[in-house]
């Protein structure tokens, strides 16, 4: 976990400069992405919190939860992480949403997505989804390297916004 904190530190800082909060929908990375925010000292200023949600049996036991929501998006993909970000973003009233759907390993899912195949998205002044390949069937080092793609999207995302003059 301690690679992971330079660059959640980036976003922490990003964020408590801009006044800015983050909530993240995570998957395969099993709550890396919100623990790394959290590692951060501070994080209550910026870090609204996280919800690891591996199954549809868990978006299910979300309160008010519509199946509706995800559109028929197929899970692992650019599409279905953009979604869970934006829900997110949308249920915890964050600034920024992050979300992630994958396959850590070290077999692949069910939708025939190879393992250290991940899909990371951030909802909010703008909007980004990107696809990561390991080629990697190591479990917990793709999980660690999902997290990187994440933090380094959100990071992305929030200069990019600042540079376009949005919030």
């Amino acid at each position: 976990m301690r690679e992971l904190l330079p660059y959640a530190g980036k976003v922490a800082a990003l964020l408590k400069a801009r006044k800015e909060t983050v909530a993240v929908a995570e998957s395969s990375t099993g709550g890396l992405i919100t623990a790394a925010l959290l590692a951060v000292p501070g994080a209550s200023a910026y870090c609204l919190g996280g919800a690891v949600i591996y199954t549809r049996h868990v978006w299910r036991a979300l309160r008010d939860f519509d199946d509706k929501l995800l559109a028929g998006a197929r899970p692992a993909t650019e599409e279905h992480a953009l979604l869970r970000a934006r829900i997110i973003r949308e249920r915890c009233s964050a600034d920024w949403g992050i979300g992630e759907t994958g396959a850590a390993g070290p077999t692949g899912n069910r939708y025939g997505d190879r393992a250290g195949h991940t899909c990371v998205a951030v909802s909010g002044a703008v909007e980004r989804a990107i696809t990561l390949e390991t080629g990697s069937d190591d479990r917990l080092a793709n999980m660690h390297a999902f997290a990187v793609a994440a933090l380094q999207l959100i990071a992305a995302s929030l200069a990019e916004s600042k540079r376009a003059g949005t919030r």
